[in-house]
Parts: structure tokens; C-alpha cells; sequence
């Protein structure tokens, strides 16, 4: 079930491990998408610790928050870009996100097809979306203090595959959050140099949280004529008996 928007907020913008958190995945999406000019992103689950680098660049952005959530204001001190909703019907129009984050919003769906089926719906076509989760091997998954011990954690075989059976194209993966999720002196210092270290070791399976990017695979549009080659061709005298040769 869907963690309670009060507690993400606590978490991401209170606590000392939160804003690290936000920090090292921030920065690797930020290296997928390093702009995004004139385009539209939106953001599904809680996914606003992860936009607001793309409010001065992008055309438009929205936060998307599922009802079993929750909703709070965002972003700070500006106009509101969040928008509570039902976790299946999203209130945005047929192919009009050119990039979709979704972070703590399909581990934590009873309803993850339909979820997924409405990510497909609202991009655009060769539209990009980003999809942020719990790695089943990672230490975050095993620690409810976070919100990435809730729901269920993947790994990048299970996750790509899902991400397949609904026409989305992986092209690149990712890891973050390689520092163990405690709030102790120690661990706090030498996050940055676990996260750097962990990108250079291993950047597509280690870590806290797996980042997969796809691309909306749009079907070719049928073709005019005979769905597919005659395999035995029709002969227009097929059936009619042969003239017997003349005697000599």
C-alpha cells in the first residue's frame, strides 16, 4: 500500500538521511535528463524531491499523487503544481508527457498493470519515463525506516520485464543510493564518497534503488492490403482437366 505523504515529506526534507537520499537519486536522473527544455514532465507517486531542478527549464510540470497517498502542496513559496488522483486515471491527456518520473508509486500500487498501462497512455509517442524502486538486494530494502523498505523491492530482470509486457523499450539503467541507510556521523560524512564509489564499481545493479529509462514503443500502423503473403497462390485453371496430346 502507498506510504502516507506526511511521512515522505518527513522524511525527504526533515531528516538528514532523506536529504541524502534525494540527493544521490536527484543526480542521477539529473544525468539522463540533463534538459529538458520545452518539454512536459510529470512525476507519479512522490517524485517532487526529484523535479524541482526542472521548474526553470521545463514547459510545464506536475506532481501526481495517488489518493491512498495523499497530497500536499508544491513546490514551496510558488504557485501549486500537484495534483491529488486516482492512481489509475490520471488527469492528463493521451500522449502529452514528454518525460515521466515514477518514484515510490509502482512498489507501493495493489494495481501496478494498471499503473503501468497509464504511464503507456500519457506519453508521448518516443516519450521517456524513469522508474525508481527498491532493490530487492539492496541494504534499503531491508529497512523500514525508510521509505524504501515498504512495498516490493525488484530486481533489474524482474522490473525490466514488467516494463516490457507493456511496450516500454528499456535503453538505460542506473543505481543510486550505494551509502547504507543510517543517519549515523560516519555514514552521513562519507556518503558522497560511496555513492561516487558505488557509480564507478557498479552503476546498473548495487545500490538502494534501481533507476530503469524506457521509451514508449508506439505499434506500427497496420499495413493496406493482405495481412500477410498467400502462402499457396490460387491458379485460375487449377481443377480443369489437361487436353490429352494428339496421337501421331
Amino acid at each position: 500500500m502507498h506510504l502516507d505523504v506526511l511521512d515522505l515529506r518527513s522524511f525527504y526534507y526533515r531528516t538528514s538521511l532523506g536529504r541524502a537520499a534525494q540527493r544521490a537519486i536527484r543526480d542521477q536522473l539529473r544525468g539522463l535528463w540533463p534538459d529538458v527544455t520545452g518539454k512536459t514532465v510529470a512525476g507519479f507517486g512522490f517524485a517532487v524531491p526529484l523535479l524541482r531542478p526542472y521548474l526553470g527549464e521545463a514547459e510545464r510540470t506536475i506532481a501526481l499523487m495517488p489518493g491512498q497517498q495523499g497530497v500536499m502542496p508544491w513546490p514551496s513559496g510558488a504557485p501549486n503544481l500537484s495534483v491529488l488522483c486516482h492512481e489509475t486515471l490520471w488527469p492528463l491527456e493521451t500522449g502529452t508527457v514528454d518525460r515521466l518520473v515514477l518514484m515510490h508509486g509502482l512498489e507501493t500500487s495493489e494495481n501496478p498493470f494498471e499503473v503501468l498501462e497509464e504511464c503507456y497512455r500519457v506519453l508521448a509517442p518516443q516519450g521517456r519515463a524513469v522508474f525508481i524502486v527498491p532493490n530487492r538486494g539492496g541494504l534499503w530494502a531491508r529497512r523500514d525506516a525508510t521509505p524504501f523498505g515498504f512495498g516490493r523491492p525488484y530486481t533489474r530482470v524482474q522490473l525490466e520485464a514488467q516494463l516490457k509486457s507493456h511496450d516500454f523499450v528499456p535503453e538505460r539503467h542506473l543505481a543510486a543510493l550505494f551509502q547504507p541507510p543510517s543517519a549515523k556521523r560516519f555514514w552521513m560524512k562519507t556518503g558522497g564518497f560511496w555513492e561516487k564509489m558505488g557509480r564507478k564499481l557498479s552503476n546498473s545493479v548495487a545500490g538502494g534503488v534501481l533507476m530503469v529509462e524506457v521509451v514508449k514503443q508506439v505499434p506500427a500502423p497496420p499495413r493496406r492490403g493482405l495481412p500477410e503473403a498467400v502462402r499457396k497462390p490460387l491458379r485460375v485453371l487449377d481443377g480443369i482437366t489437361q487436353p490429352a496430346p494428339k496421337p501421331v
